[in-house]
């Protein structure tokens, strides 16, 4: 099909590679603008912008698509569809209309949980035990359109968003191609109006360890804001970001090390399986230990 496509950052890198490799034709590549970043503050394209450079395929980052300017643009590529994906901006109408079939989303959900900007992070975080893909035609309201095809992942007991996100990416990625070749024939089915959730977006505030809390609780937020913003609490008066945690035995004081990197919680104890100090690499918990003088608790 001869299909616009829209994504940023990395999660939809993977997408845009396998609607080619499937035969179809991408007529022009939406992504954020380039911005800031690094020690220079340069100005530094998306993930996507950067990977439909190297194919040598047409890019396209509007600030807004609220303009007629852009919507027209947008229209006179004659799109048969669009595959949207962690793109970034709200969609008008009159973009969701342009092309002849439409727009379908890849949401990192299983919908109707889990609506919006987090829901890898947030799925983790919330101790869900599972989670998925949905490829949903995309209308006005936020995630809320019909789905044409879901399919279902199991959680790690140690999985990090980091790595969900790897996965649910290839998910995705699969997933598209099969909605794109069986389009005439699915049948989207509307979401129910129970068990709504919303994935606000991730608060840096989110991000200290409460070591009051459960074990379950606790593990589940590093593991969750894993690899990025990172967990964190401070040991010897330092900032440490916690990246990796596993459930264990063990009770104490809340936020006292009842091992090397095992800390007591409000009720249970994690293990720190992963770790970076300020100004350092992140490491396994056996460098880390190495290298550190470990105090009596974190806070």
């Amino acid at each position: 099909m001869k299909l616009v496509f829209m994504g940023s950052p990395d999660f939809s890198v993977p997408v845009l590679d396998a609607l080619l490799e499937a035969g179809h034709e991408v007529l022009c590549v939406y992504c954020q603008p380039p911005r800031p970043a690094g020690r220079g503050k340069k100005d530094r394209p998306t993930p996507v912008h950067a990977r439909a450079e190297a194919l040598g395929l047409p890019v396209r980052h509007p600030k807004s698509l609220k303009g007629a300017e852009a919507q027209a643009e947008l229209a006179a590529l004659g799109a048969e569809i669009a595959v949207v994906v962690a793109y970034g901006l709200i969609l008008p109408q009159a973009v969701l209309d342009a092309p002849m079939h439409g727009c379908l989303n890849i949401h990192a959900s299983l919908l109707p949980r889990w609506r919006g900007a987090a829901p890898i992070h947030r799925a983790i975080m919330a101790g869900d035990a599972e989670t998925g893909v949905c490829i949903m035609r995309m209308e006005a309201g936020l995630d809320t359109g019909p789905v044409l095809l879901r399919e279902a992942l199991t959680i790690g007991d140690e999985e990090t968003t980091g790595e969900l996100h790897d996965r649910l990416s290839a998910l995705g990625s699969r997933l598209i191609v099969e909605a794109l070749d069986r389009l005439p024939s699915l049948t989207p089915e509307q979401q129910p109006e129970d068990g709504v959730t919303y994935a606000a977006k991730i608060d840096k505030a989110e991000a200290r360890v409460d070591w009051t809390r459960t074990a379950g609780e606790v593990g589940a937020l590093i593991r969750g804001l894993s690899p990025f913003p990172g967990a964190w609490c401070e040991m010897n008066g330092e900032r440490v970001k916690l990246l990796g945690a596993r459930l264990t035995e063990g009770r104490g004081e809340p936020g006292t090390l009842i091992g090397p990197l095992t800390v007591a919680c409000g009720q249970g104890a994690v293990e720190i399986t992963r770790a970076q100090r300020e100004g350092k690499r992140a490491m396994d918990a056996d460098e880390f230990l190495r290298g550190t003088t470990m105090p009596d608790r974190l806070d």
